[in-house]
């Protein structure tokens, strides 16, 4: 649902967009960002062992930079990078069970509509890697060894730029990503969590 919700977002902000004459970001031209990201776990993260362990994955914000170089006209490849997100791990009855690190860098493909105006829409779609680290275990699981694998992933993005001057802006957007771990414990395979967050941010983003 969130996810079918995004993209119409990403629709209906192109639509408004190309109501308003567009100006090129030209190719060749960088931008980069600072801002925070919120990453929030979807609220059903699946079942373990055989579907008796309900899975909670709680959120997390942390600061975000971004580096876009543009290949064409209004066409542009970002990379998204951010510090170490921390999760706690949340199983129904039993409370806090562990946690983790994970770094989530996503590479995009993304077009800005209307790019020189106050403001600019942007949509994108590319790949997630989700790395896992630093699994810790407590509570009833004390004592055991967690493992989360890595994740390879589709990722959506949509956003609106508003300038505040001649090169910088600011930011709102919020993306999709889809992360899904294969979880063991102790070197047994429990299932697979269902992390598929969407990541809300603010930043200041500056042209080159």
């Amino acid at each position: 649902m969130r996810k079918t919700s995004l993209m119409l977002s990403a629709l209906a902000l192109a639509a408004a967009s190309m109501a308003a004459p567009a100006m090129a970001q030209s190719k060749g031209d960088w931008t980069a960002s600072v801002g925070v990201g919120s990453v929030n776990p979807k609220s059903d993260n699946g079942k373990l062992a055989g579907g008796t362990l309900a899975v909670d994955v709680d959120s997390d914000i942390k600061p975000t930079i971004t580096g876009e170089y543009f290949i064409a006209d209004n066409l542009g490849i970002e990379v998204l990078a951010a510090l170490p997100f921390k999760h706690d791990i949340n199983i129904d009855g039993l409370g806090r069970v562990g946690s983790t690190k994970h770094l989530p860098p996503v590479v995009s493909l993304q077009y800005h509509f209307n790019s020189a105006g106050k403001v600019s829409p942007l949509v994108g779609l590319g790949v997630n890697y989700t790395t896992f680290f630093s699994e810790s275990t407590g509570g009833a699981l004390a004592g055991s060894k967690l493992k989360l694998d890595d994740s390879w992933g589709l990722a959506a993005h949509v956003g609106v730029d508003f300038k505040i001057s001649d090169n910088g802006s600011l930011r709102v957007d919020a993306r999709w990503a889809d992360i899904d771990t294969k979880v063991k414990l102790d070197g047994a395979d429990l299932g697979t969590v269902n992390i598929d967050p969407m990541v809300y941010g603010v930043s200041y983003v500056h042209s080159f």
